[in-house]
């Protein structure tokens, strides 16, 4: 529609009245309708008033007061605390579940920051309020948690560790691994120490993560006394095993092995409180032998088991925690053994270490299976054992069978040289008690003496026949008695365990629907075969971890049995 073409004509809207101009018509019509009034006969006082200024204000202004807030101290600290994040570029997902690299970097940027700025502060807050997060950090807490932990801190710090939610003791070991509240490296790793052992009685899930961070610690910062020595003063051996592989302490390489090994000997009915002892030392002898009899076939023992070092790979210090690398590093090389080594290069780090192939874990669980079978049979523990040796490796026993080895029999014999060793009596004789105890019988032996009556007659006798039986360990035949286990353990095995027996070895490994289905748990359903297993044949025969299998050695028994 064209302008000319308008059939209406525009209307003006009246303008609105202000609000001061209502209330002035207002005024003027009331005044209008007021009477005048004559004041020439009255009496009247005439008040002024004075203490304004303005002669055209109609009514007296309130004046503005001063208000004075309770100020909130924390929140005061804690609003200073916030605004480093604020001042810090973070990817737009900072608050995510779904960490990233990137995200990990600039949170552990902002972590370090708040974690200066608020590493003397204290305080005493009665409330308690719980913490869950991944990658735990200050920005993440409400007022109520940040009271909450910096109240748990400051008795911690005391020595006072007590239960909190596990958020709150990341956050504090946090702290430590960057040096935060101490006044050096070394008071650092005592107090990462003290809280490790206080605090894993609450809750031991921090002992995987406190084992890695230890160790990284060791690396990353200068420390007085070197790593092994550490190690051998907290007793931690166990959990370093590897770091001392290629030392003689036995203890050591025991415990590395059973790490490497496909068959864990710890988990054994024979491995007892009383027997662990023996089992590791015997153990290690058989290693130490193998390791000469190798060499002296030009065969490197260590090549078998682990991949060779010839590559070195990127490290990160603490990988696993929220850890900012704020001061470069200088240059520097720790080295735990020729086959572990960590270089940092302009603060850059890189590390070479060893894996074990999966041949050679097969070849360690042969040996340590194959020991444990011969130091059974020495000390005529109940329940024999056998290891398959055709679960190594082909290639492996081709090359020993050409350089005219046989694992068998080294091993044999090392356990016998070994327990003949260990059990051997020996007596100490002292010179001077001996010649009295002689001279002694002489006396004794004169005082018996009396003249001889009638000749003496003497009748030869078969030492065959008096003389006493030598003892002798005498072993039935391994086959034969290793298939009346199996037998026996068929008969005591109930109708559902021989069912899920079949199952496995059709390979359904997955049998909580079955289990569920017969109103067993599996765990239960796994132990109590495991246990009659043990009670028959001596081992377990079911490995129960992500799903239920049956160890390799004994599938083709199983086969036969069910």
């Amino acid at each position: 529609m064209n302008k000319i073409d308008k059939k209406y004509k525009s209307v003006k809207i009246p303008g609105q009245i202000s609000f001061f101009e209502e209330k002035e018509n207002q005024l003027k019509q009331f005044l209008q309708n007021v009477n005048p009034v004559s004041f020439e006969d009255e009496v009247f006082a005439e008040i002024e008033i004075d203490g304004g200024t303005n002669n055209n204000q109609a009514f007296s202004t309130p004046q503005p007061q001063v208000v004075n807030p309770i100020v909130d101290e924390n929140r005061k600290i804690f609003n200073e605390m916030r605004q480093i994040a604020r001042d810090t570029q973070l990817p737009s997902n900072f608050n995510s579940h779904f960490y990233n690299k990137q995200t990990r970097i600039s949170n552990s940027k902002v972590f370090y920051k708040q974690a200066v700025f608020m590493k003397d502060y204290e305080d005493d807050y009665n409330g308690y309020v719980e913490f869950s997060n991944y990658f735990p950090y200050y920005q993440q807490m409400s007022y109520a948690q940040l009271r909450t932990y910096f109240t748990w801190r400051t008795d911690v710090r005391k020595g006072n560790v007590t239960n909190v939610s596990l958020s709150y003791a990341f956050v504090y070991i946090y702290e430590l691994i960057h040096n935060i509240g101490v006044a050096d490296s070394q008071e650092g790793l005592d107090k990462l120490m003290f809280f490790w052992r206080a605090f894993k009685r609450f809750d031991s899930s921090i002992d995987k993560y406190m084992i890695k961070w230890i160790k990284d610690y060791h690396i990353y910062y200068d420390l007085l006394k070197p790593f092994k020595e550490f190690v051998r003063e907290n007793n931690l051996q166990a959990h370093y095993a590897k770091v001392f592989m290629y030392e003689t302490d036995m203890n050591d390489n025991f415990d590395l092995f059973c790490n490497v090994s496909k068959y864990d000997i710890r988990k054994s009915v024979f491995f007892t409180d009383d027997t662990k002892g023996q089992l590791s030392d015997c153990f290690c002898t058989v290693i130490q032998k193998l390791r000469f009899v190798f060499n002296s076939a030009g065969i490197i023992f260590d090549d078998l088991i682990f991949y060779p070092t010839n590559k070195m790979s990127v490290w990160t210090p603490f990988k696993d925690a929220l850890f900012y690398s704020a001061i470069n590093r200088p240059d520097k090389k720790v080295v735990f053994s020729d086959k572990e080594i960590y270089i940092c290069s302009q603060n850059f780090w890189s590390f070479s270490s060893t894996l074990a192939m999966n041949s050679g874990r097969q070849l360690i669980g042969y040996i340590m299976k194959q020991t444990e079978s011969e130091l059974r049979k020495v000390t005529k523990f109940k329940h024999k054992l056998s290891a398959d040796i055709h679960l190594v490796d082909k290639e492996l026993i081709k090359k020993l069978e050409s350089a005219g080895l046989s694992l068998e029999n080294i091993i044999h014999e090392a356990v016998i040289e070994y327990y003949k060793e260990s059990t051997k009596i020996v007596v100490s004789v002292d010179e001077t008690s001996l010649h009295k105890i002689r001279l002694e019988a002489d006396d004794t032996q004169e005082k018996l003496i009396v003249p001889d009556i009638e000749p003496m007659i003497y009748f030869e006798s078969s030492t065959a026949e008096t003389s006493p039986a030598i003892s002798q360990t005498v072993f039935t035949d391994a086959p034969i008695a290793m298939q009346d286990n199996w037998t026996s353990l068929f008969h005591i095995l109930g109708e559902t365990e021989v069912n899920a027996l079949k199952l496995i070895l059709q390979g359904d490994t997955n049998l909580k629907h079955f289990a569920d289905a017969n109103g067993v748990m599996l765990e239960v359903l796994a132990d109590s075969i495991n246990e009659k297993a043990i009670d028959t044949i001596g081992d377990n025969i079911l490995e129960l971890d992500d799903s239920l299998t049956i160890y390799e050695e004994y599938i083709n028994k199983i086969k036969e049995m069910v």
